[in-house]
């Protein structure tokens, strides 16, 4: 497995939400996430062979990858150097969360009510991983793990447009903090809500899921994305 330190070989690259994917994918859906989690700075410039070497893979599809990480905004073309990755202010991040507390939060409430038993459940093994991946201090697998429980579990909304939105809005976010985290043992209490959620889902408490949902998308700004 990788560490989570910067200068050490990234991990395998699992495939997002057990979706059939191409290797071009899931590179870009690990770069993602290593951005996302602060692997990759603001600011830095990395070249296609130097990303390759971490993630113990060619070149090709991580120059690929990049090209479409490009695309969505998260990083910008260095001709003759390779990507940088863009710099995200805390005004952004503010206005992120807002969205994404104002979209997910009744979202999630409202599949207290409506989710069926058997749906919610097939949710755990993710949020098992998740904790699983705390544990290890695996950032990377930590976020692509976190992405694929919360999409997954909007989806049982039945709302594709919905699920869109806050994907776009998780891929522009970033989770500085997280190394912080992981090195004051306070990472696992996090990943831990998971289960809480699923739990309160399950109970049909839907004062518990509000409770649990303010509180977790809260990390998001107070915790995750502190740069200190």
């Amino acid at each position: 497995m990788a560490q989570n330190t910067q200068g050490d070989q990234m991990p395998a690259l699992p495939r997002l939400g057990g979706r059939r994917s191409s290797y071009r994918e899931r590179v870009a859906d690990a770069l993602r996430a290593a951005l996302i989690a602060g692997e990759l700075r603001p600011g830095e410039v990395y070249s296609a062979p130097s990303l390759a070497a971490r993630f113990g893979v060619s070149a090709t599809p991580v120059r690929e990858a990049m090209l479409d990480l490009a695309k969505e905004g998260l990083v910008d073309t260095v001709p003759n150097k390779g990507f940088r990755v863009t710099a995200v202010s805390d005004r952004q991040l503010d206005e992120y969360t807002h969205i994404r507390a104002l979209v997910e939060i009744p979202t999630v409430v409202d599949l207290a009510r409506t989710a069926d038993r058997v749906s919610l459940e097939a949710l755990r093994p993710a949020a098992r991983e998740i904790v699983t991946a705390a544990v290890a201090g695996d950032l990377i697998a930590y976020v692509e793990a976190d992405t694929r429980f919360h999409l997954g579990l909007l989806a049982l909304a039945g709302n594709s447009h919905l699920v869109e939105v806050v994907a776009d809005l998780r891929k522009r976010s970033r989770l500085y903090g997280l190394t912080a985290l992981v090195e004051a043992g306070r990472l696992l209490a996090s990943a831990e809500e998971h289960l809480e959620l699923l739990d309160a889902l399950l109970e049909r408490d839907e004062k518990a899921v509000h409770t649990i949902m303010t509180r977790h998308l809260g990390h998001v700004r107070s915790l995750w994305a502190a740069t200190d």
